[in-house]
């Protein structure tokens, strides 16, 4: 807590909205581990996500004008927002906003030195013994997530995995964190299995491993 205070200015603590089980919204607490401006920078560094496939990157999508349909052979037209797309260009944009998710940024410049060292040895995630106390999480379940990410989950693919507790610690982090090339679709897909299948015998597992997976080397 000394060393957050005395490397940059603002709160020890932070506390951002997160979405859990239900879509239920309550405030999340960390220490804080970036500048104090970092939610304002999200928008900035989006193109730095990993979670964003750079093949899809390319897609271009542009809404058609009537007069360009009038002349052209499109059999499958969408509407949105008094905007015509063509089916098929439209589905692979969507499936990039899908990508884009969750947001996990390589050597992210939001993170303090201090920042690092806890994030890495997940100390950060300490005051979240607090949320669990007031029943807002459970020791593990499935991540809360951030407004902007729990937004673009409501699919009938992804809504699945909001049947779960929000938890400390979970399925994902204890197979998958840290490691490089996970994809969004994965992430979700590990969070939905958790949903549909966690019971005491899973959880205690979990947690049995969650010592070892609470040590990370990327600075993420």
């Amino acid at each position: 807590m000394i060393l957050i205070r005395l490397e940059s200015k603002g709160p020890i603590f932070y506390y951002s909205y997160r979405v859990g089980m239900g879509y239920k919204i309550f405030k999340f607490y960390k220490f804080r581990s970036m500048h104090t401006d970092a939610d304002q920078m999200v928008e900035q560094l989006k193109h730095l996500n990993q979670y964003a496939n750079d093949e899809a990157q390319t897609i271009k999508t542009k809404p058609l004008t009537r007069s360009i349909i009038a002349y052209s052979n499109h059999d499958h037209i969408l509407v949105k927002d008094d905007e015509l797309f063509e089916e098929s260009e439209y589905e692979q944009f969507k499936a990039l906003e899908d990508k884009k998710a969750f947001v996990k940024i390589n050597n992210d410049p939001r993170i303090t030195r201090v920042g690092k060292f806890i994030r890495n040895t997940s100390i950060d995630e300490l005051p979240q013994l607090f949320n669990i106390l007031i029943g807002d999480m459970s020791l593990v379940g499935n991540r809360p997530l951030p407004l902007y990410e729990a937004e673009k989950l409501t699919t009938d693919k992804t809504v699945g995995r909001f049947l779960a507790p929000a938890g400390l610690t979970g399925l994902w982090q204890v197979t998958e964190r840290g490691k490089a090339g996970m994809s969004a679709e994965s992430r979700c897909d590990l969070d939905i299995e958790y949903a549909l299948k966690h019971n005491f015998w899973m959880d205690m597992k979990i947690l049995f491993k969650t010592p070892l997976a609470a040590l990370q080397h990327e600075n993420v």
